[in-house]
């Protein structure tokens, strides 16, 4: 019998530095680990990349979708990608065959997903992906969002905002130092929607002696501005000072940004994302769920939904907010959430460390309000929205999951359905 030969050449998956913003949705969202990353770029392990292209809608800049024809002996390495400051230049077929490849054979393109059992986790259970859940399309009836209109390879690298405001919004801490930034682009075109964000370009350079990235950041304020009718927008950034083991570091980025002062220049790219969309029309609920600056689009969508109120000319369906942190001083945004009609939203808070009471989570609050959750996880009008720590992302779906389970639905149609209708997002970093 006659054995298949392997090709030499590969079409091997590569990601863009130029354009990639670090937002970590394609290692988050990569079923088989393909994906990593260090202090500056994004990779793809060509060993571990199943060409399941999972990973190319969700990318808020298309930096994941390049390739590059490469000899399989000569995939670029991973410490490779890891220097790299822009893609290589494709080779030429002489080129390839210099370095083992043979054009004339089949050009290979990696296996697509195996149909093997998912993989268990140590006790022998079916491990659970929360990120197969999440949807890749925005809400049906979702406006049309503007992408990438300032960045490496637009027409106009980047826009100059001006600082109108800067406001801190968590109570006086050693680290949690968070503040609601307003800015604004005067006569420059910036549309953008809730649930987008943008990329701040700190000024200097790195260790290294190279520009500083882009870091990304939610736009926290609704589609016609933090002041209506005005071209300017917030963003909700937390000092940071610890990584996420509580080594010390300190931010560049966000330090940057919570020292300014009205009036600085700010250099912006984007805007970013077409998914994280809220829905439009009539009647169509929102479930948020969110940790810490995760706050930062709910607060956008609650705050279009109560403009729209106001005008008495859209009937909105139920808004329901699950906002998590360690303690109530490190709450973003504390006192005007208390200030909101309780017949225009449904808010429940989730401290994990106030001292004297129980630890308490997103997901138990999921858990507690079940009967709710239930209707509206089979309410083809309601949508639900996950933002904050990668770590709350698991126990929140598996929470909804159960949730479903336990009231008689079967989460093998609730599931696939939230996906394929656009209505469970998930933004975690």
């Amino acid at each position: 019998m006659d054995m298949a030969t392997p090709a030499t050449v590969i079409k091997q998956h590569l990601i863009d530095p130029e354009i990639c913003i670090r937002c970590n949705t394609c290692e988050s969202i990569c079923p088989v680990g393909a994906i990593t990353h260090d202090a500056r770029n994004y990779v793809v392990d060509a060993e571990k990349c199943n060409w399941c292209n999972d990973c190319i809608s969700p990318c808020p800049t298309g930096s994941i979708d390049n390739y590059r024809t490469m000899p399989r002996v000569r995939a670029y390495s991973l410490t490779e990608q890891l220097g790299w400051d822009t893609l290589p230049v494709e080779l030429s077929a002489t080129e390839r065959a210099a370095l083992g490849g043979d054009d004339t054979a089949a050009l290979a393109e990696p296996e697509t997903a195996p149909t093997a059992a998912p993989a268990a986790d140590p006790t022998g259970q079916e491990a659970f992906n929360s990120a197969a859940w999440g949807a890749t399309l925005p809400p049906w009836s979702a406006a049309h969002a503007y992408t990438n209109l300032y960045g490496p390879k637009a027409a106009d690298k980047t826009i100059t905002a001006t600082v109108v405001g800067n406001v801190r919004v968590t109570a006086v801490g050693h680290d949690y130092d968070t503040h609601h930034i307003v800015l604004d682009f005067g006569a420059m075109p910036f549309p953008v929607l809730e649930g987008q964000s943008i990329g701040i370009v700190p000024p200097g350079t790195d260790a290294s002696g190279r520009a500083h990235h882009a870091r990304q950041y939610s736009i926290a304020s609704p589609r016609n501005g933090e002041r209506p009718g005005y071209n300017n927008v917030s963003l909700t950034i937390k000092r940071v000072l610890e990584d996420h083991q509580g080594h010390p570091v300190r931010g560049v980025a966000s330090n940057y940004m919570c020292d300014l002062k009205v009036g600085d220049k700010v250099q912006v790219i984007g805007p970013f994302g077409s998914t994280f969309l809220m829905p439009n029309h009539p009647k169509s609920a929102i479930v948020m769920i969110c940790t810490g600056t995760g706050s930062a689009p709910m607060r956008a969508m609650t705050e279009w939904r109560r403009r729209l109120r106001q005008s008495g000319k859209f009937d909105g369906g139920k808004l329901m907010l699950i906002f998590g942190a360690r303690t109530q001083e490190e709450l973003p945004y504390f006192g005007p959430l208390q200030n909101l009609p309780r017949d225009f939203i449904d808010i429940h808070f989730a401290f994990s460390r106030t001292p004297g009471a129980p630890k308490r989570y997103v997901q138990d609050v999921i858990r507690e309000r079940a009967a709710d959750l239930a209707a509206l996880l089979a309410d083809p009008n309601a949508c639900f929205y996950v933002c904050g720590l990668k770590a709350m992302e698991e126990g929140v779906v598996l929470a909804l999951r159960d949730v479903a389970q336990q009231a008689g639905l079967s989460w093998d149609q609730i599931g696939p359905a939230l996906k394929r209708e656009g209505r469970l997002h998930l933004e975690t970093y």
